[in-house]
């Protein structure tokens, strides 16, 4: 799969794009990035990219022009991707939104700047828009990093077992299970004797109540959106005693 970014600041994705899980897929190429500067598509000596909203107010607005030219740009190499923007105007970013773009044969995203881009992005080039949340970034820059690594996950290959993209939290509607490791005593504080018992029945059932139980303290609002079997209810109510 590739993702490429349109950015007034390519740098900074120098870091999150070549460290740790995305470097090793990268270099397996199972994923491919391309960052694209959009001040090279400027048309004036200054590369200016931004200019003053018609109508008044604060702040600048990323021009049309720049923006097209990059877009049509990298459409034309890879003109089955699909065009996001990142804006609070967009759609919530979740694990099932993270889980469909991932079946797109690439990306292009474009970091949405100041106050925003000119409408006509929007209209004429914009597949779909995506938020982080209801807060406001400097940038776009870091929403576009979140999005590669989260969509990333569900590219076959890309993490160490595939089915731990399935297992994560959110996957199945509930924040995930707690975990442990080595060793089995830290402190006065031990593993729970269900996951040392070898007993894979049990500790499946043990899972799902702890899963259960810390979504209803954690997120009470992702079980009420969930139609709960007659076997989780169950579970949840023995957690009460």
């Amino acid at each position: 799969m590739r993702f490429d970014i349109l950015t007034l600041f390519p740098a900074m994705f120098d870091g999150p794009l070549t460290e740790s899980i995305l470097k090793r897929a990268a270099a397996a190429g199972l994923i491919e990035f391309g960052l694209h500067n959009i001040r090279d598509w400027a048309f004036d000596k200054h590369s200016v990219t931004d200019d003053y909203p018609y109508g008044g107010g604060a702040g600048m607005v990323m021009k049309v022009e720049p923006l097209a030219g990059c877009i049509e740009a990298v459409k034309k190499e890879n003109p089955a991707s699909r065009v996001v923007l990142t804006t609070p105007c967009g759609r919530p970013f979740t694990h099932s939104v993270a889980r469909e773009l991932a079946q797109e044969p690439g990306l292009i995203i474009i970091c949405g700047r100041y106050e925003g881009v000119d409408e006509r992005v929007r209209t004429l080039f914009v597949d779909d828009e995506i938020s982080l949340g209801d807060f406001v970034l400097t940038g776009g820059e870091l929403a576009a990093t979140v999005i590669v690594d989260a969509v990333a996950r569900f590219v076959p290959g890309v993490l160490g077992c595939d089915a731990s993209a399935h297992e994560d939290s959110f996957a199945d509607g509930l924040l995930e299970y707690p975990q442990y490791t080595r060793p089995p005593e830290f402190r006065g504080l031990k593993v729970p004797d269900i996951l040392l018992s070898g007993n894979h029945a049990e500790i499946a059932k043990w899972r799902r109540k702890e899963s259960l139980l810390r979504t209803r303290a954690c997120r009470p609002e992702l079980l009420d959106a969930m139609e709960l079997s007659a076997a989780d209810k169950k579970l949840l109510n023995e957690g009460r005693k």
